[in-house]
């Protein structure tokens, strides 16, 4: 039985479906998880490891080389990157694409199990793995507290945090930037020199002035009684009080220092916000949790903690991805509300108020459908599948359409509602079944690749495969029935359906087409090669820029610069941005960037000589205009620093868009390699900006020379002359000092302000038992250049040239012009060479669609043939497939605007669209070839395209028209674009290309009959 015949004959199981979709669509709206971006993996975790003493070489190739080698013996492992600083290293550990997040606990097990079987040198920290290093901090807000105290504003950190930690579907709250305290001891160097009092004997003293130990226990047959040590120092008076022996005697420290509490003296981060100092909480929800709902209720639990939050602190929001998240849905329904109206406006001008009602009926129950099954298969609302939605709408409309204009014209020539939409469905269900899987196939490739891509856009091909197949039950079922409601029956006197106006324009122009066939397809051909070329002019971008009104500050001082030579740099950028009225906030951080509080947000490595900026403005439109002014501010009030600042991107940004890697065994020739490729790439082109190398600049650091003969005499080790000099200069760390759960550390140093030179120093002997002058062990002080920075890549040492490009152009007409001139450089045997930046970012993307879109173009092929159950047909249709860049070119040129990853989607959901148009036309024209035998093949071809003029064209105009809210959507905008554009030309492509190719291919055939 025809299913269009038996929606009508049975319409209760009908309107069970129309309220499933209706009511359980209202019901998966309010259910669905609310995410910015789709759950994404980020496959990646840290290995830091401390070595304190050693230099970024020695970390390399003591603690790095060791580490990694043991990681790479994993399977699991894509890619290895290490940092390397003086005393640090920093391990990043990628893993392969094909592993998904419920794979990565075990695999984070396995890593760790690999770093602690490594062999690290005495003197090296344990190895910490964070695998938390892709947590999304959503909510983030910056927390000034002026006028309290360190000690009174980790007590407030500690509080909100353990506040926020209670709210309902919060996974982690991390605090970041509070200050750290530290307790001084600094002995006058006077009087402990003439005491004889070492340092080493004060750090010894210390150390166990709050240490815990086990005391033991009384057990006998009467019970067990735990022995506790005496409690330790709670107070610095306490600490200042605790005595020494010297020769005999018992000194107490406040006899000869200086003991007192204050800030740690060189942090690794210093953040303000709008030039008050600050710190930042972020709150992360469980992955599995309306991000929505979760935000709200950290909203309401500050507000309900208001009244215990001292007077004066105050939480300024710098991101709520709740709020960014309800816009977005809020904005989508506008815009579905505004589609729908369209579509309903449209049809009503051409086929008539009841169609309108029919087809509009039909389209916001699929769309209500396809939000009821995200939520059965718990399918979040985000980005990508508020895009897949609208991607959709185009081909959601067709199928109503078809059926709808074909059950109009049958009961406007006399058939009764039934036969009318059994005659209509009959003849176009399944090339609209065929078209749909086509279509739906056409982001198989995208949405089932096994990689990061695949799984970033699963939604995308989840919904549009509910939403395409949900149109055509709707379409077959609904529609119909809808359609018995509201279309009236003709008496079959009113005239031929086709005989209007438009109808015989497009008759007699399809005609001559038919007729100078060699001149249209030449021409056709011409145009299509024209727009190809075009094509190759448009900009290419693989994200837009976001709409949110956030851009970030990047700002880099020589290497070895101090964090408060960045923090005082980033205070005179902050003072004028506190001066631009476009400027909402600004959040500054000196070491280190910000927490990740968007999926797409990339932090650099810690550095203390650089700086980050967030800046808020008031709108989009005045973030480029800001950027320049700031750009011309920051080249006059800090030379001395590299200063950057970047949109903010929809998708994974961070990296600059031009880079060059050269990978080999000694470093001195990587630098070398590195300043030769910056020479060519400014040569290359003056659009090559800011070129820099990741290793940075070398720096000086000061060696003493050790005396071996003489300082072996006096009893002087090595380490005692570097105990000397990191006493003298940083402190030592000597104990910890404990209140409550913080344990703050005890730093014995001589005091900032003594003016006592390094060589001054006096060391003690224990072999002679006498003080040793510092002088008298060493052969003077020196200075070396080091690499203090040194990169490693999959266990070899890379170097990496950057640059940025000029904002006029993209980074891949900027690479066309640099990569034979990089290409083509000469390196020694042992040391090669690979692109990275956006040029890697694009082809590891198309690689990845090169490797399934050739298998989901083999369905779609292998589909097209066995629906018409010959070759011609489908060639015909995939002829079309080309031409269809045609009307993108024009658009996006005529727009100015780029080619980006959004316009991809659009161009696949152009390509669907236009097959779906071609199969149902060449069908229609086989169905009057078989019915009426006795037409020539022109007036068959003629009368088949004419009865399928109006859908198309509604098609089209409803698609195009219900993109148009989109356009000042930047996320959807070239996106909107290119369907818009393209769409407008496919139509004519479908009503003139498909009939003038149908003709050329079977002219001989009717010619032999």
């Amino acid at each position: 039985m025809n299913i269009a015949r038996a929606s009508i004959e049975r319409p209760l199981q009908t309107w069970l479906v129309i309220l499933i979709c209706l009511l359980g669509g209202i019901w998966g709206f309010f259910n669905l998880g609310r995410l910015e971006d789709p759950a994404f993996t980020i496959k990646t975790a840290i290995v830091i490891t401390q070595y304190p003493g050693a230099d970024a070489e020695q970390v390399a190739r003591e603690i790095s080389e060791p580490l990694e080698s043991e990681i790479q013996k994993m399977s699991e492992v894509k890619d290895i990157k290490s940092m390397n600083q003086p005393g640090l290293s920093w391990i990043t550990v990628d893993m392969k694409d094909t592993y998904d997040g419920d794979q990565l606990p075990e695999i984070w097990t396995k890593l760790r199990n690999k770093v602690n079987a490594s062999n690290l040198p005495s003197g090296a920290s344990t190895p910490v793995v964070n695998d938390g290093f892709g947590d999304v901090f959503g909510m983030y807000y910056a927390v000034t507290a002026p006028g309290y105290s360190d000690a009174e504003i980790y007590e407030l950190s500690t509080f909100l945090r353990r506040e926020l930690l209670t709210v309902e579907g919060v996974a982690d709250v991390v605090t970041s930037g509070v200050p750290n305290e530290v307790i001084y001891v600094e002995p006058d160097l006077t009087i402990s020199s003439n005491l004889g009092v070492p340092p080493t004997t004060l750090q010894s003293a210390l150390s166990s002035a709050d240490n815990v130990v086990d005391g033991g226990a009384i057990e006998s047959v009467e019970g067990r009684t735990l022995i506790q040590g005496p409690s330790g120092n709670d107070s610095v008076s306490e600490i200042a009080g605790l005595s020494v022996g010297v020769a005999g005697n018992v000194l107490n420290f406040s006899d000869f220092s200086n003991v007192f509490r204050g800030r740690e003296q060189n942090p690794n981060l210093i953040i303000r916000h709008n030039g008050a100092e600050a710190f930042t909480i972020g709150v992360a929800g469980i992955a599995t949790e309306n991000i929505v709902d979760v935000g709200k209720r950290a909203d309401a639990k500050l507000a309900e903690l208001d009244a215990d939050i001292p007077l004066g602190v105050e939480l300024h929001p710098i991101y709520q991805q709740h709020s960014v998240v309800e816009e977005a849905s809020n904005a989508f329904l506008v815009n579905l509300a505004m589609s729908v109206a369209i579509v309903v406006i449209v049809l009503a001008l051409f086929m008539g108020w009841r169609a309108a009602i029919v087809v509009g009926s039909t389209l916001l129950l699929t769309v209500m459908g396809t939000l009821l099954f995200m939520a059965i298969f718990s399918i979040e609302m985000e980005r990508i599948s508020l895009g897949a939605l609208i991607i959709a709408m185009g081909m959601l409309v067709d199928n109503a359409i078809v059926v709808a204009e074909g059950m109009q014209i049958g009961m406007k020539r006399g058939q009764n509602a039934h036969d009318a939409a059994d005659d209509a469905a009959q003849k176009t269900q399944i090339p609209l079944l065929g078209a749909t899987v086509i279509g739906i196939m056409a982001f198989a490739g995208i949405g089932l690749s096994p990689d990061a891509t695949g799984e970033f856009l699963f939604s995308l091909f989840a919904v549009i495969s509910i939403s395409l197949l949900l149109s055509w039950i709707l379409g077959l079922t609904a529609t119909p029935l809808l359609g018995h409601y509201f279309f009236k029956q003709g008496s079959g006197d009113d005239g031929d359906a086709y005989g209007g106006l438009m109808f015989q324009i497009y008759g007699r122009m399809l005609r001559a087409c038919l007729r100078f066939w060699w001149v249209v397809i030449p021409g056709l051909l011409a145009i299509t090669v024209v727009c190809f070329g075009l094509f190759g002019q448009i900009k290419q971008q693989f994200f837009p820029d976001s709409n949110t009104p956030l851009f970030f500050v990047h700002y880099k001082l020589e290497q070895g610069a101090s964090i408060h030579e960045t923090s005082r740099d980033l205070r005179i950028l902050e003072k004028w941005l506190s001066e631009q009225d476009d400027v909402v906030a600004a959040t500054s951080y000196a070491g280190e960037g910000a927490a990740r509080f968007m999926l797409t947000y990339q932090s650099e490595d810690p550095n203390p000589s650089y700086g980050h900026i967030i800046v808020r403005t008031q709108t989009v439109d005045m973030i480029a205009p800001l950027i320049a002014r700031m750009e011309t501010f920051a080249e006059m009030a800090v030379p001395q620093g590299e200063f950057r600042a970047k949109r903010l991107a929809f998708g994974p940004g961070g990296g600059a868009p031009i880079q060059v890697r050269f990978s080999g065994p000694d470093p001195t020739v990587l630098r070398d390699l590195a300043d030769a490729a910056i020479l060519r790439l400014t040569d290359a082109s003056s659009n090559v900006l800011k070129p820099r190398v990741d290793w940075r600049e070398m720096e000086q650091v000061l060696r003493p020379i050790y005396a071996t003969q003489r300082a072996q005499e006096a009893g002087i080790t090595r380490d005692q002359i570097t105990t000397t000099l990191r006493f003298a200069t940083e402190g030592l760390q000597a104990g910890v000092y404990r209140e409550g759960e913080r344990q703050i550390p005890i730093l014995l140093r001589v005091n900032p302000d003594a003016n006592v030179a390094l060589t001054d120093h006096l060391l003690f002997s224990a072999s002679s038992n006498e003080i040793i002058p510092f002088e008298q062990v060493i052969d003077g002080l020196r200075f070396e250049s080091q690499n203090t920075l040194v990169h490693r890549r999959d266990r070899v040492y890379t170097i990496t040239v950057s640059a940025e490009v000029s904002k006029s152009l993209t980074a891949a007409q900027v690479q066309s012009d640099v990569q034979e001139t990089i290409d083509t450089m000469p390196l020694p045997d042992g040391y090669k060479m690979e692109w990275g930046g956006e040029y890697e970012s694009s082809r590891d993307a198309q690689a990845s669609l090169a490797g399934q879109l050739p298998i989901s173009a083999l369905i779609m092929v292998l589909i097209s043939v066995l629906l018409f159950n010959a070759l011609r047909q489908p060639l015909i249709v995939w002829l079309l497939v080309p031409m269809s860049v045609n009307g993108v070119s024009l658009a996006l040129l005529g727009t100015g605007l780029p080619f980006t990853f959004t316009a991809l989607l659009g161009l696949l959901s152009l390509s669907g669209m236009l097959i779906k148009n071609g199969i149902v036309l060449v069908e229609e024209i086989d169905i009057v070839r078989r019915e009426k035998s006795h037409l020539t093949l022109q007036d068959a071809i003629i009368e088949a395209s004419t009865s399928r003029l109006r859908p198309v064209i509604l098609a089209s105009a409803t698609t195009i028209l219900g993109m148009i809210p989109l356009i000042w959507d930047a996320f959807f905008q070239s996106m909107a674009i290119t369907i818009m554009g393209g769409l407008a030309f496919a139509s004519i492509l479908t009503l003139i290309a498909a009939p003038v190719f149908y003709y050329v291919f079977f002219m001989r055939e009717m010619a032999r009959v």
